[in-house]
């Protein structure tokens, strides 16, 4: 069967893969601890749940308008007001089947071929491989740990070129979990500001899973909100993965542009998942916090067992839910049956020696690391950090 070159280009998602063969070991009854997938542990706070169903009883259950509903755009439009400082329009909030769908309609309404999109490294999976689906060219900018896992603008500045039509920021980061802080961001835009075609996809699905303080959003930053694509939506600060409910807010003709390709190929989100996010966001945000809390918790307790691991370099995530070890000091040892060549050599013998599911760091652009997520119970974190030591000690 002949498929389309579009589809040859993409890779499949290696954090789905891992997930994937997890199942398959679990299934085969071997106890796995799951840290491959980036979805909290909590279930969707109750006020919200009982939303949905009160939708479901009005019979919410026709088509909804391509860009969602007016209710739910205008909370959001509040929430963008209340939270973060900036005006917008509910004209120019198209809400989408998540965050990823967001994202993906901002490439492919702003991208030609031969475009060059500068992606920060690490990156989240899906970031290049939504380019090339674009026809366009990812440009990727090293960032380590030891600078956090954060470009400078001296690095952005060198990356950028004639073709250069986007920045991808993603704060906090998946994988690593760093936070861009508002001066970092203004550096950033201090560089931005001598291109002004350059449009800025920000990725804030985590804004609320933060350890250090107020989000900083890079549309706050002087002459950038015309610029620049917000995404977020309600997956990770509400747990309603699930759900499919994440929006864009966009400069009026590019919220434009979003909507009429979305029109042409999903039409509008889920109705009674949009009335439970209208209400996500409207409602009290108690919910939030307490999640938020949760998290700082594990990431203290993970980041304090990680560096118990002869070998490992760890830096302290200040958002999300990842933590990005380098673990390139096991490349080239054995345990007598395997050699560890890679980080993706490194999480499938985690996986079949450890039985803890991680993902390799080469699929995030950073062959060095590898990415656990901490969106687990306490007791699963120590189980599974006792695991991986003991796992990583045979290695010789």
């Amino acid at each position: 069967m002949h498929l389309s070159a579009r589809l040859n280009r993409l890779a499949p998602s290696a954090t789905l893969a891992m997930s994937q063969k997890s199942a398959e070991l679990k299934a085969q009854g071997v106890d796995i601890i799951n840290m491959s997938v980036g979805e909290p542990d909590f279930n969707t706070p109750d006020h919200i749940k009982e939303a949905a169903k009160q939708a479901v009883e009005d019979n919410w259950s026709r088509y909804s308008p391509v860009p969602g509903y007016p209710d739910l755009r205008q909370a959001i439009v509040n929430k963008l007001k209340n939270e973060n400082g900036l005006d917008y329009e509910p004209s120019q909030i198209i809400v989408g089947n998540g965050a990823k769908q967001a994202v993906c309609n901002t490439i492919l309404a702003i991208v030609d071929e031969g475009d060059e999109v500068i992606i920060p490294a690490p990156y989240w999976v899906s970031y290049p491989q939504m380019v090339l689906m674009a026809d366009g060219t990812p440009v990727f900018v090293e960032a380590t740990i030891e600078q956090n896992f954060k470009i400078t603008p001296e690095q952005l500045e060198a990356a950028i070129t004639p073709k250069t039509r986007a920045l991808i920021l993603c704060s906090p980061s998946n994988p690593t979990g760093s936070v861009y802080s508002a001066e970092e961001l203004e550096g950033l835009a201090a560089v931005l500001r001598k291109y002004p075609e350059i449009i800025v996809i920000a990725d804030e699905i985590y804004e609320h899973i933060n350890y250090v303080g107020k989000h900083a959003s890079i549309a706050t930053c002087e002459g950038m909100k015309e610029r620049t694509a917000i995404i977020n939506g309600v997956s990770k600060a509400y747990a309603m993965t699930g759900w499919r409910i994440g929006f864009v807010a966009a400069p009026a003709e590019l919220a434009k542009a979003v909507n009429k390709l979305q029109g042409q190929y999903t039409s509008g989100p889920c109705s009674v998942s949009q009335k439970a996010a209208t209400v996500a966001f409207a409602a009290d945000q108690q919910c939030v916090e307490t999640m938020r809390q949760a998290f700082e918790r594990r990431r203290d307790l993970i980041v304090r067992l990680a560096k118990e691991i002869p070998g490992f370099g760890v830096n302290e995530p200040e958002g999300a839910f990842y933590l990005f070890p380098k673990c390139s000091s096991y490349f080239g040892k054995t345990d007598g049956e395997r050699v560890i060549n890679d980080s993706m050599d490194f999480a499938l013998y985690l996986l079949e020696v450890g039985h803890v599911a991680t993902v390799g760091g080469a699929a995030f652009g950073s062959p060095e690391c590898f990415r656990m997520s901490y969106a687990t119970s306490d007791e699963n974190i120590i189980e599974a950090l006792r695991r991986i030591k003991e796992a990583c000690a045979k290695l010789h």
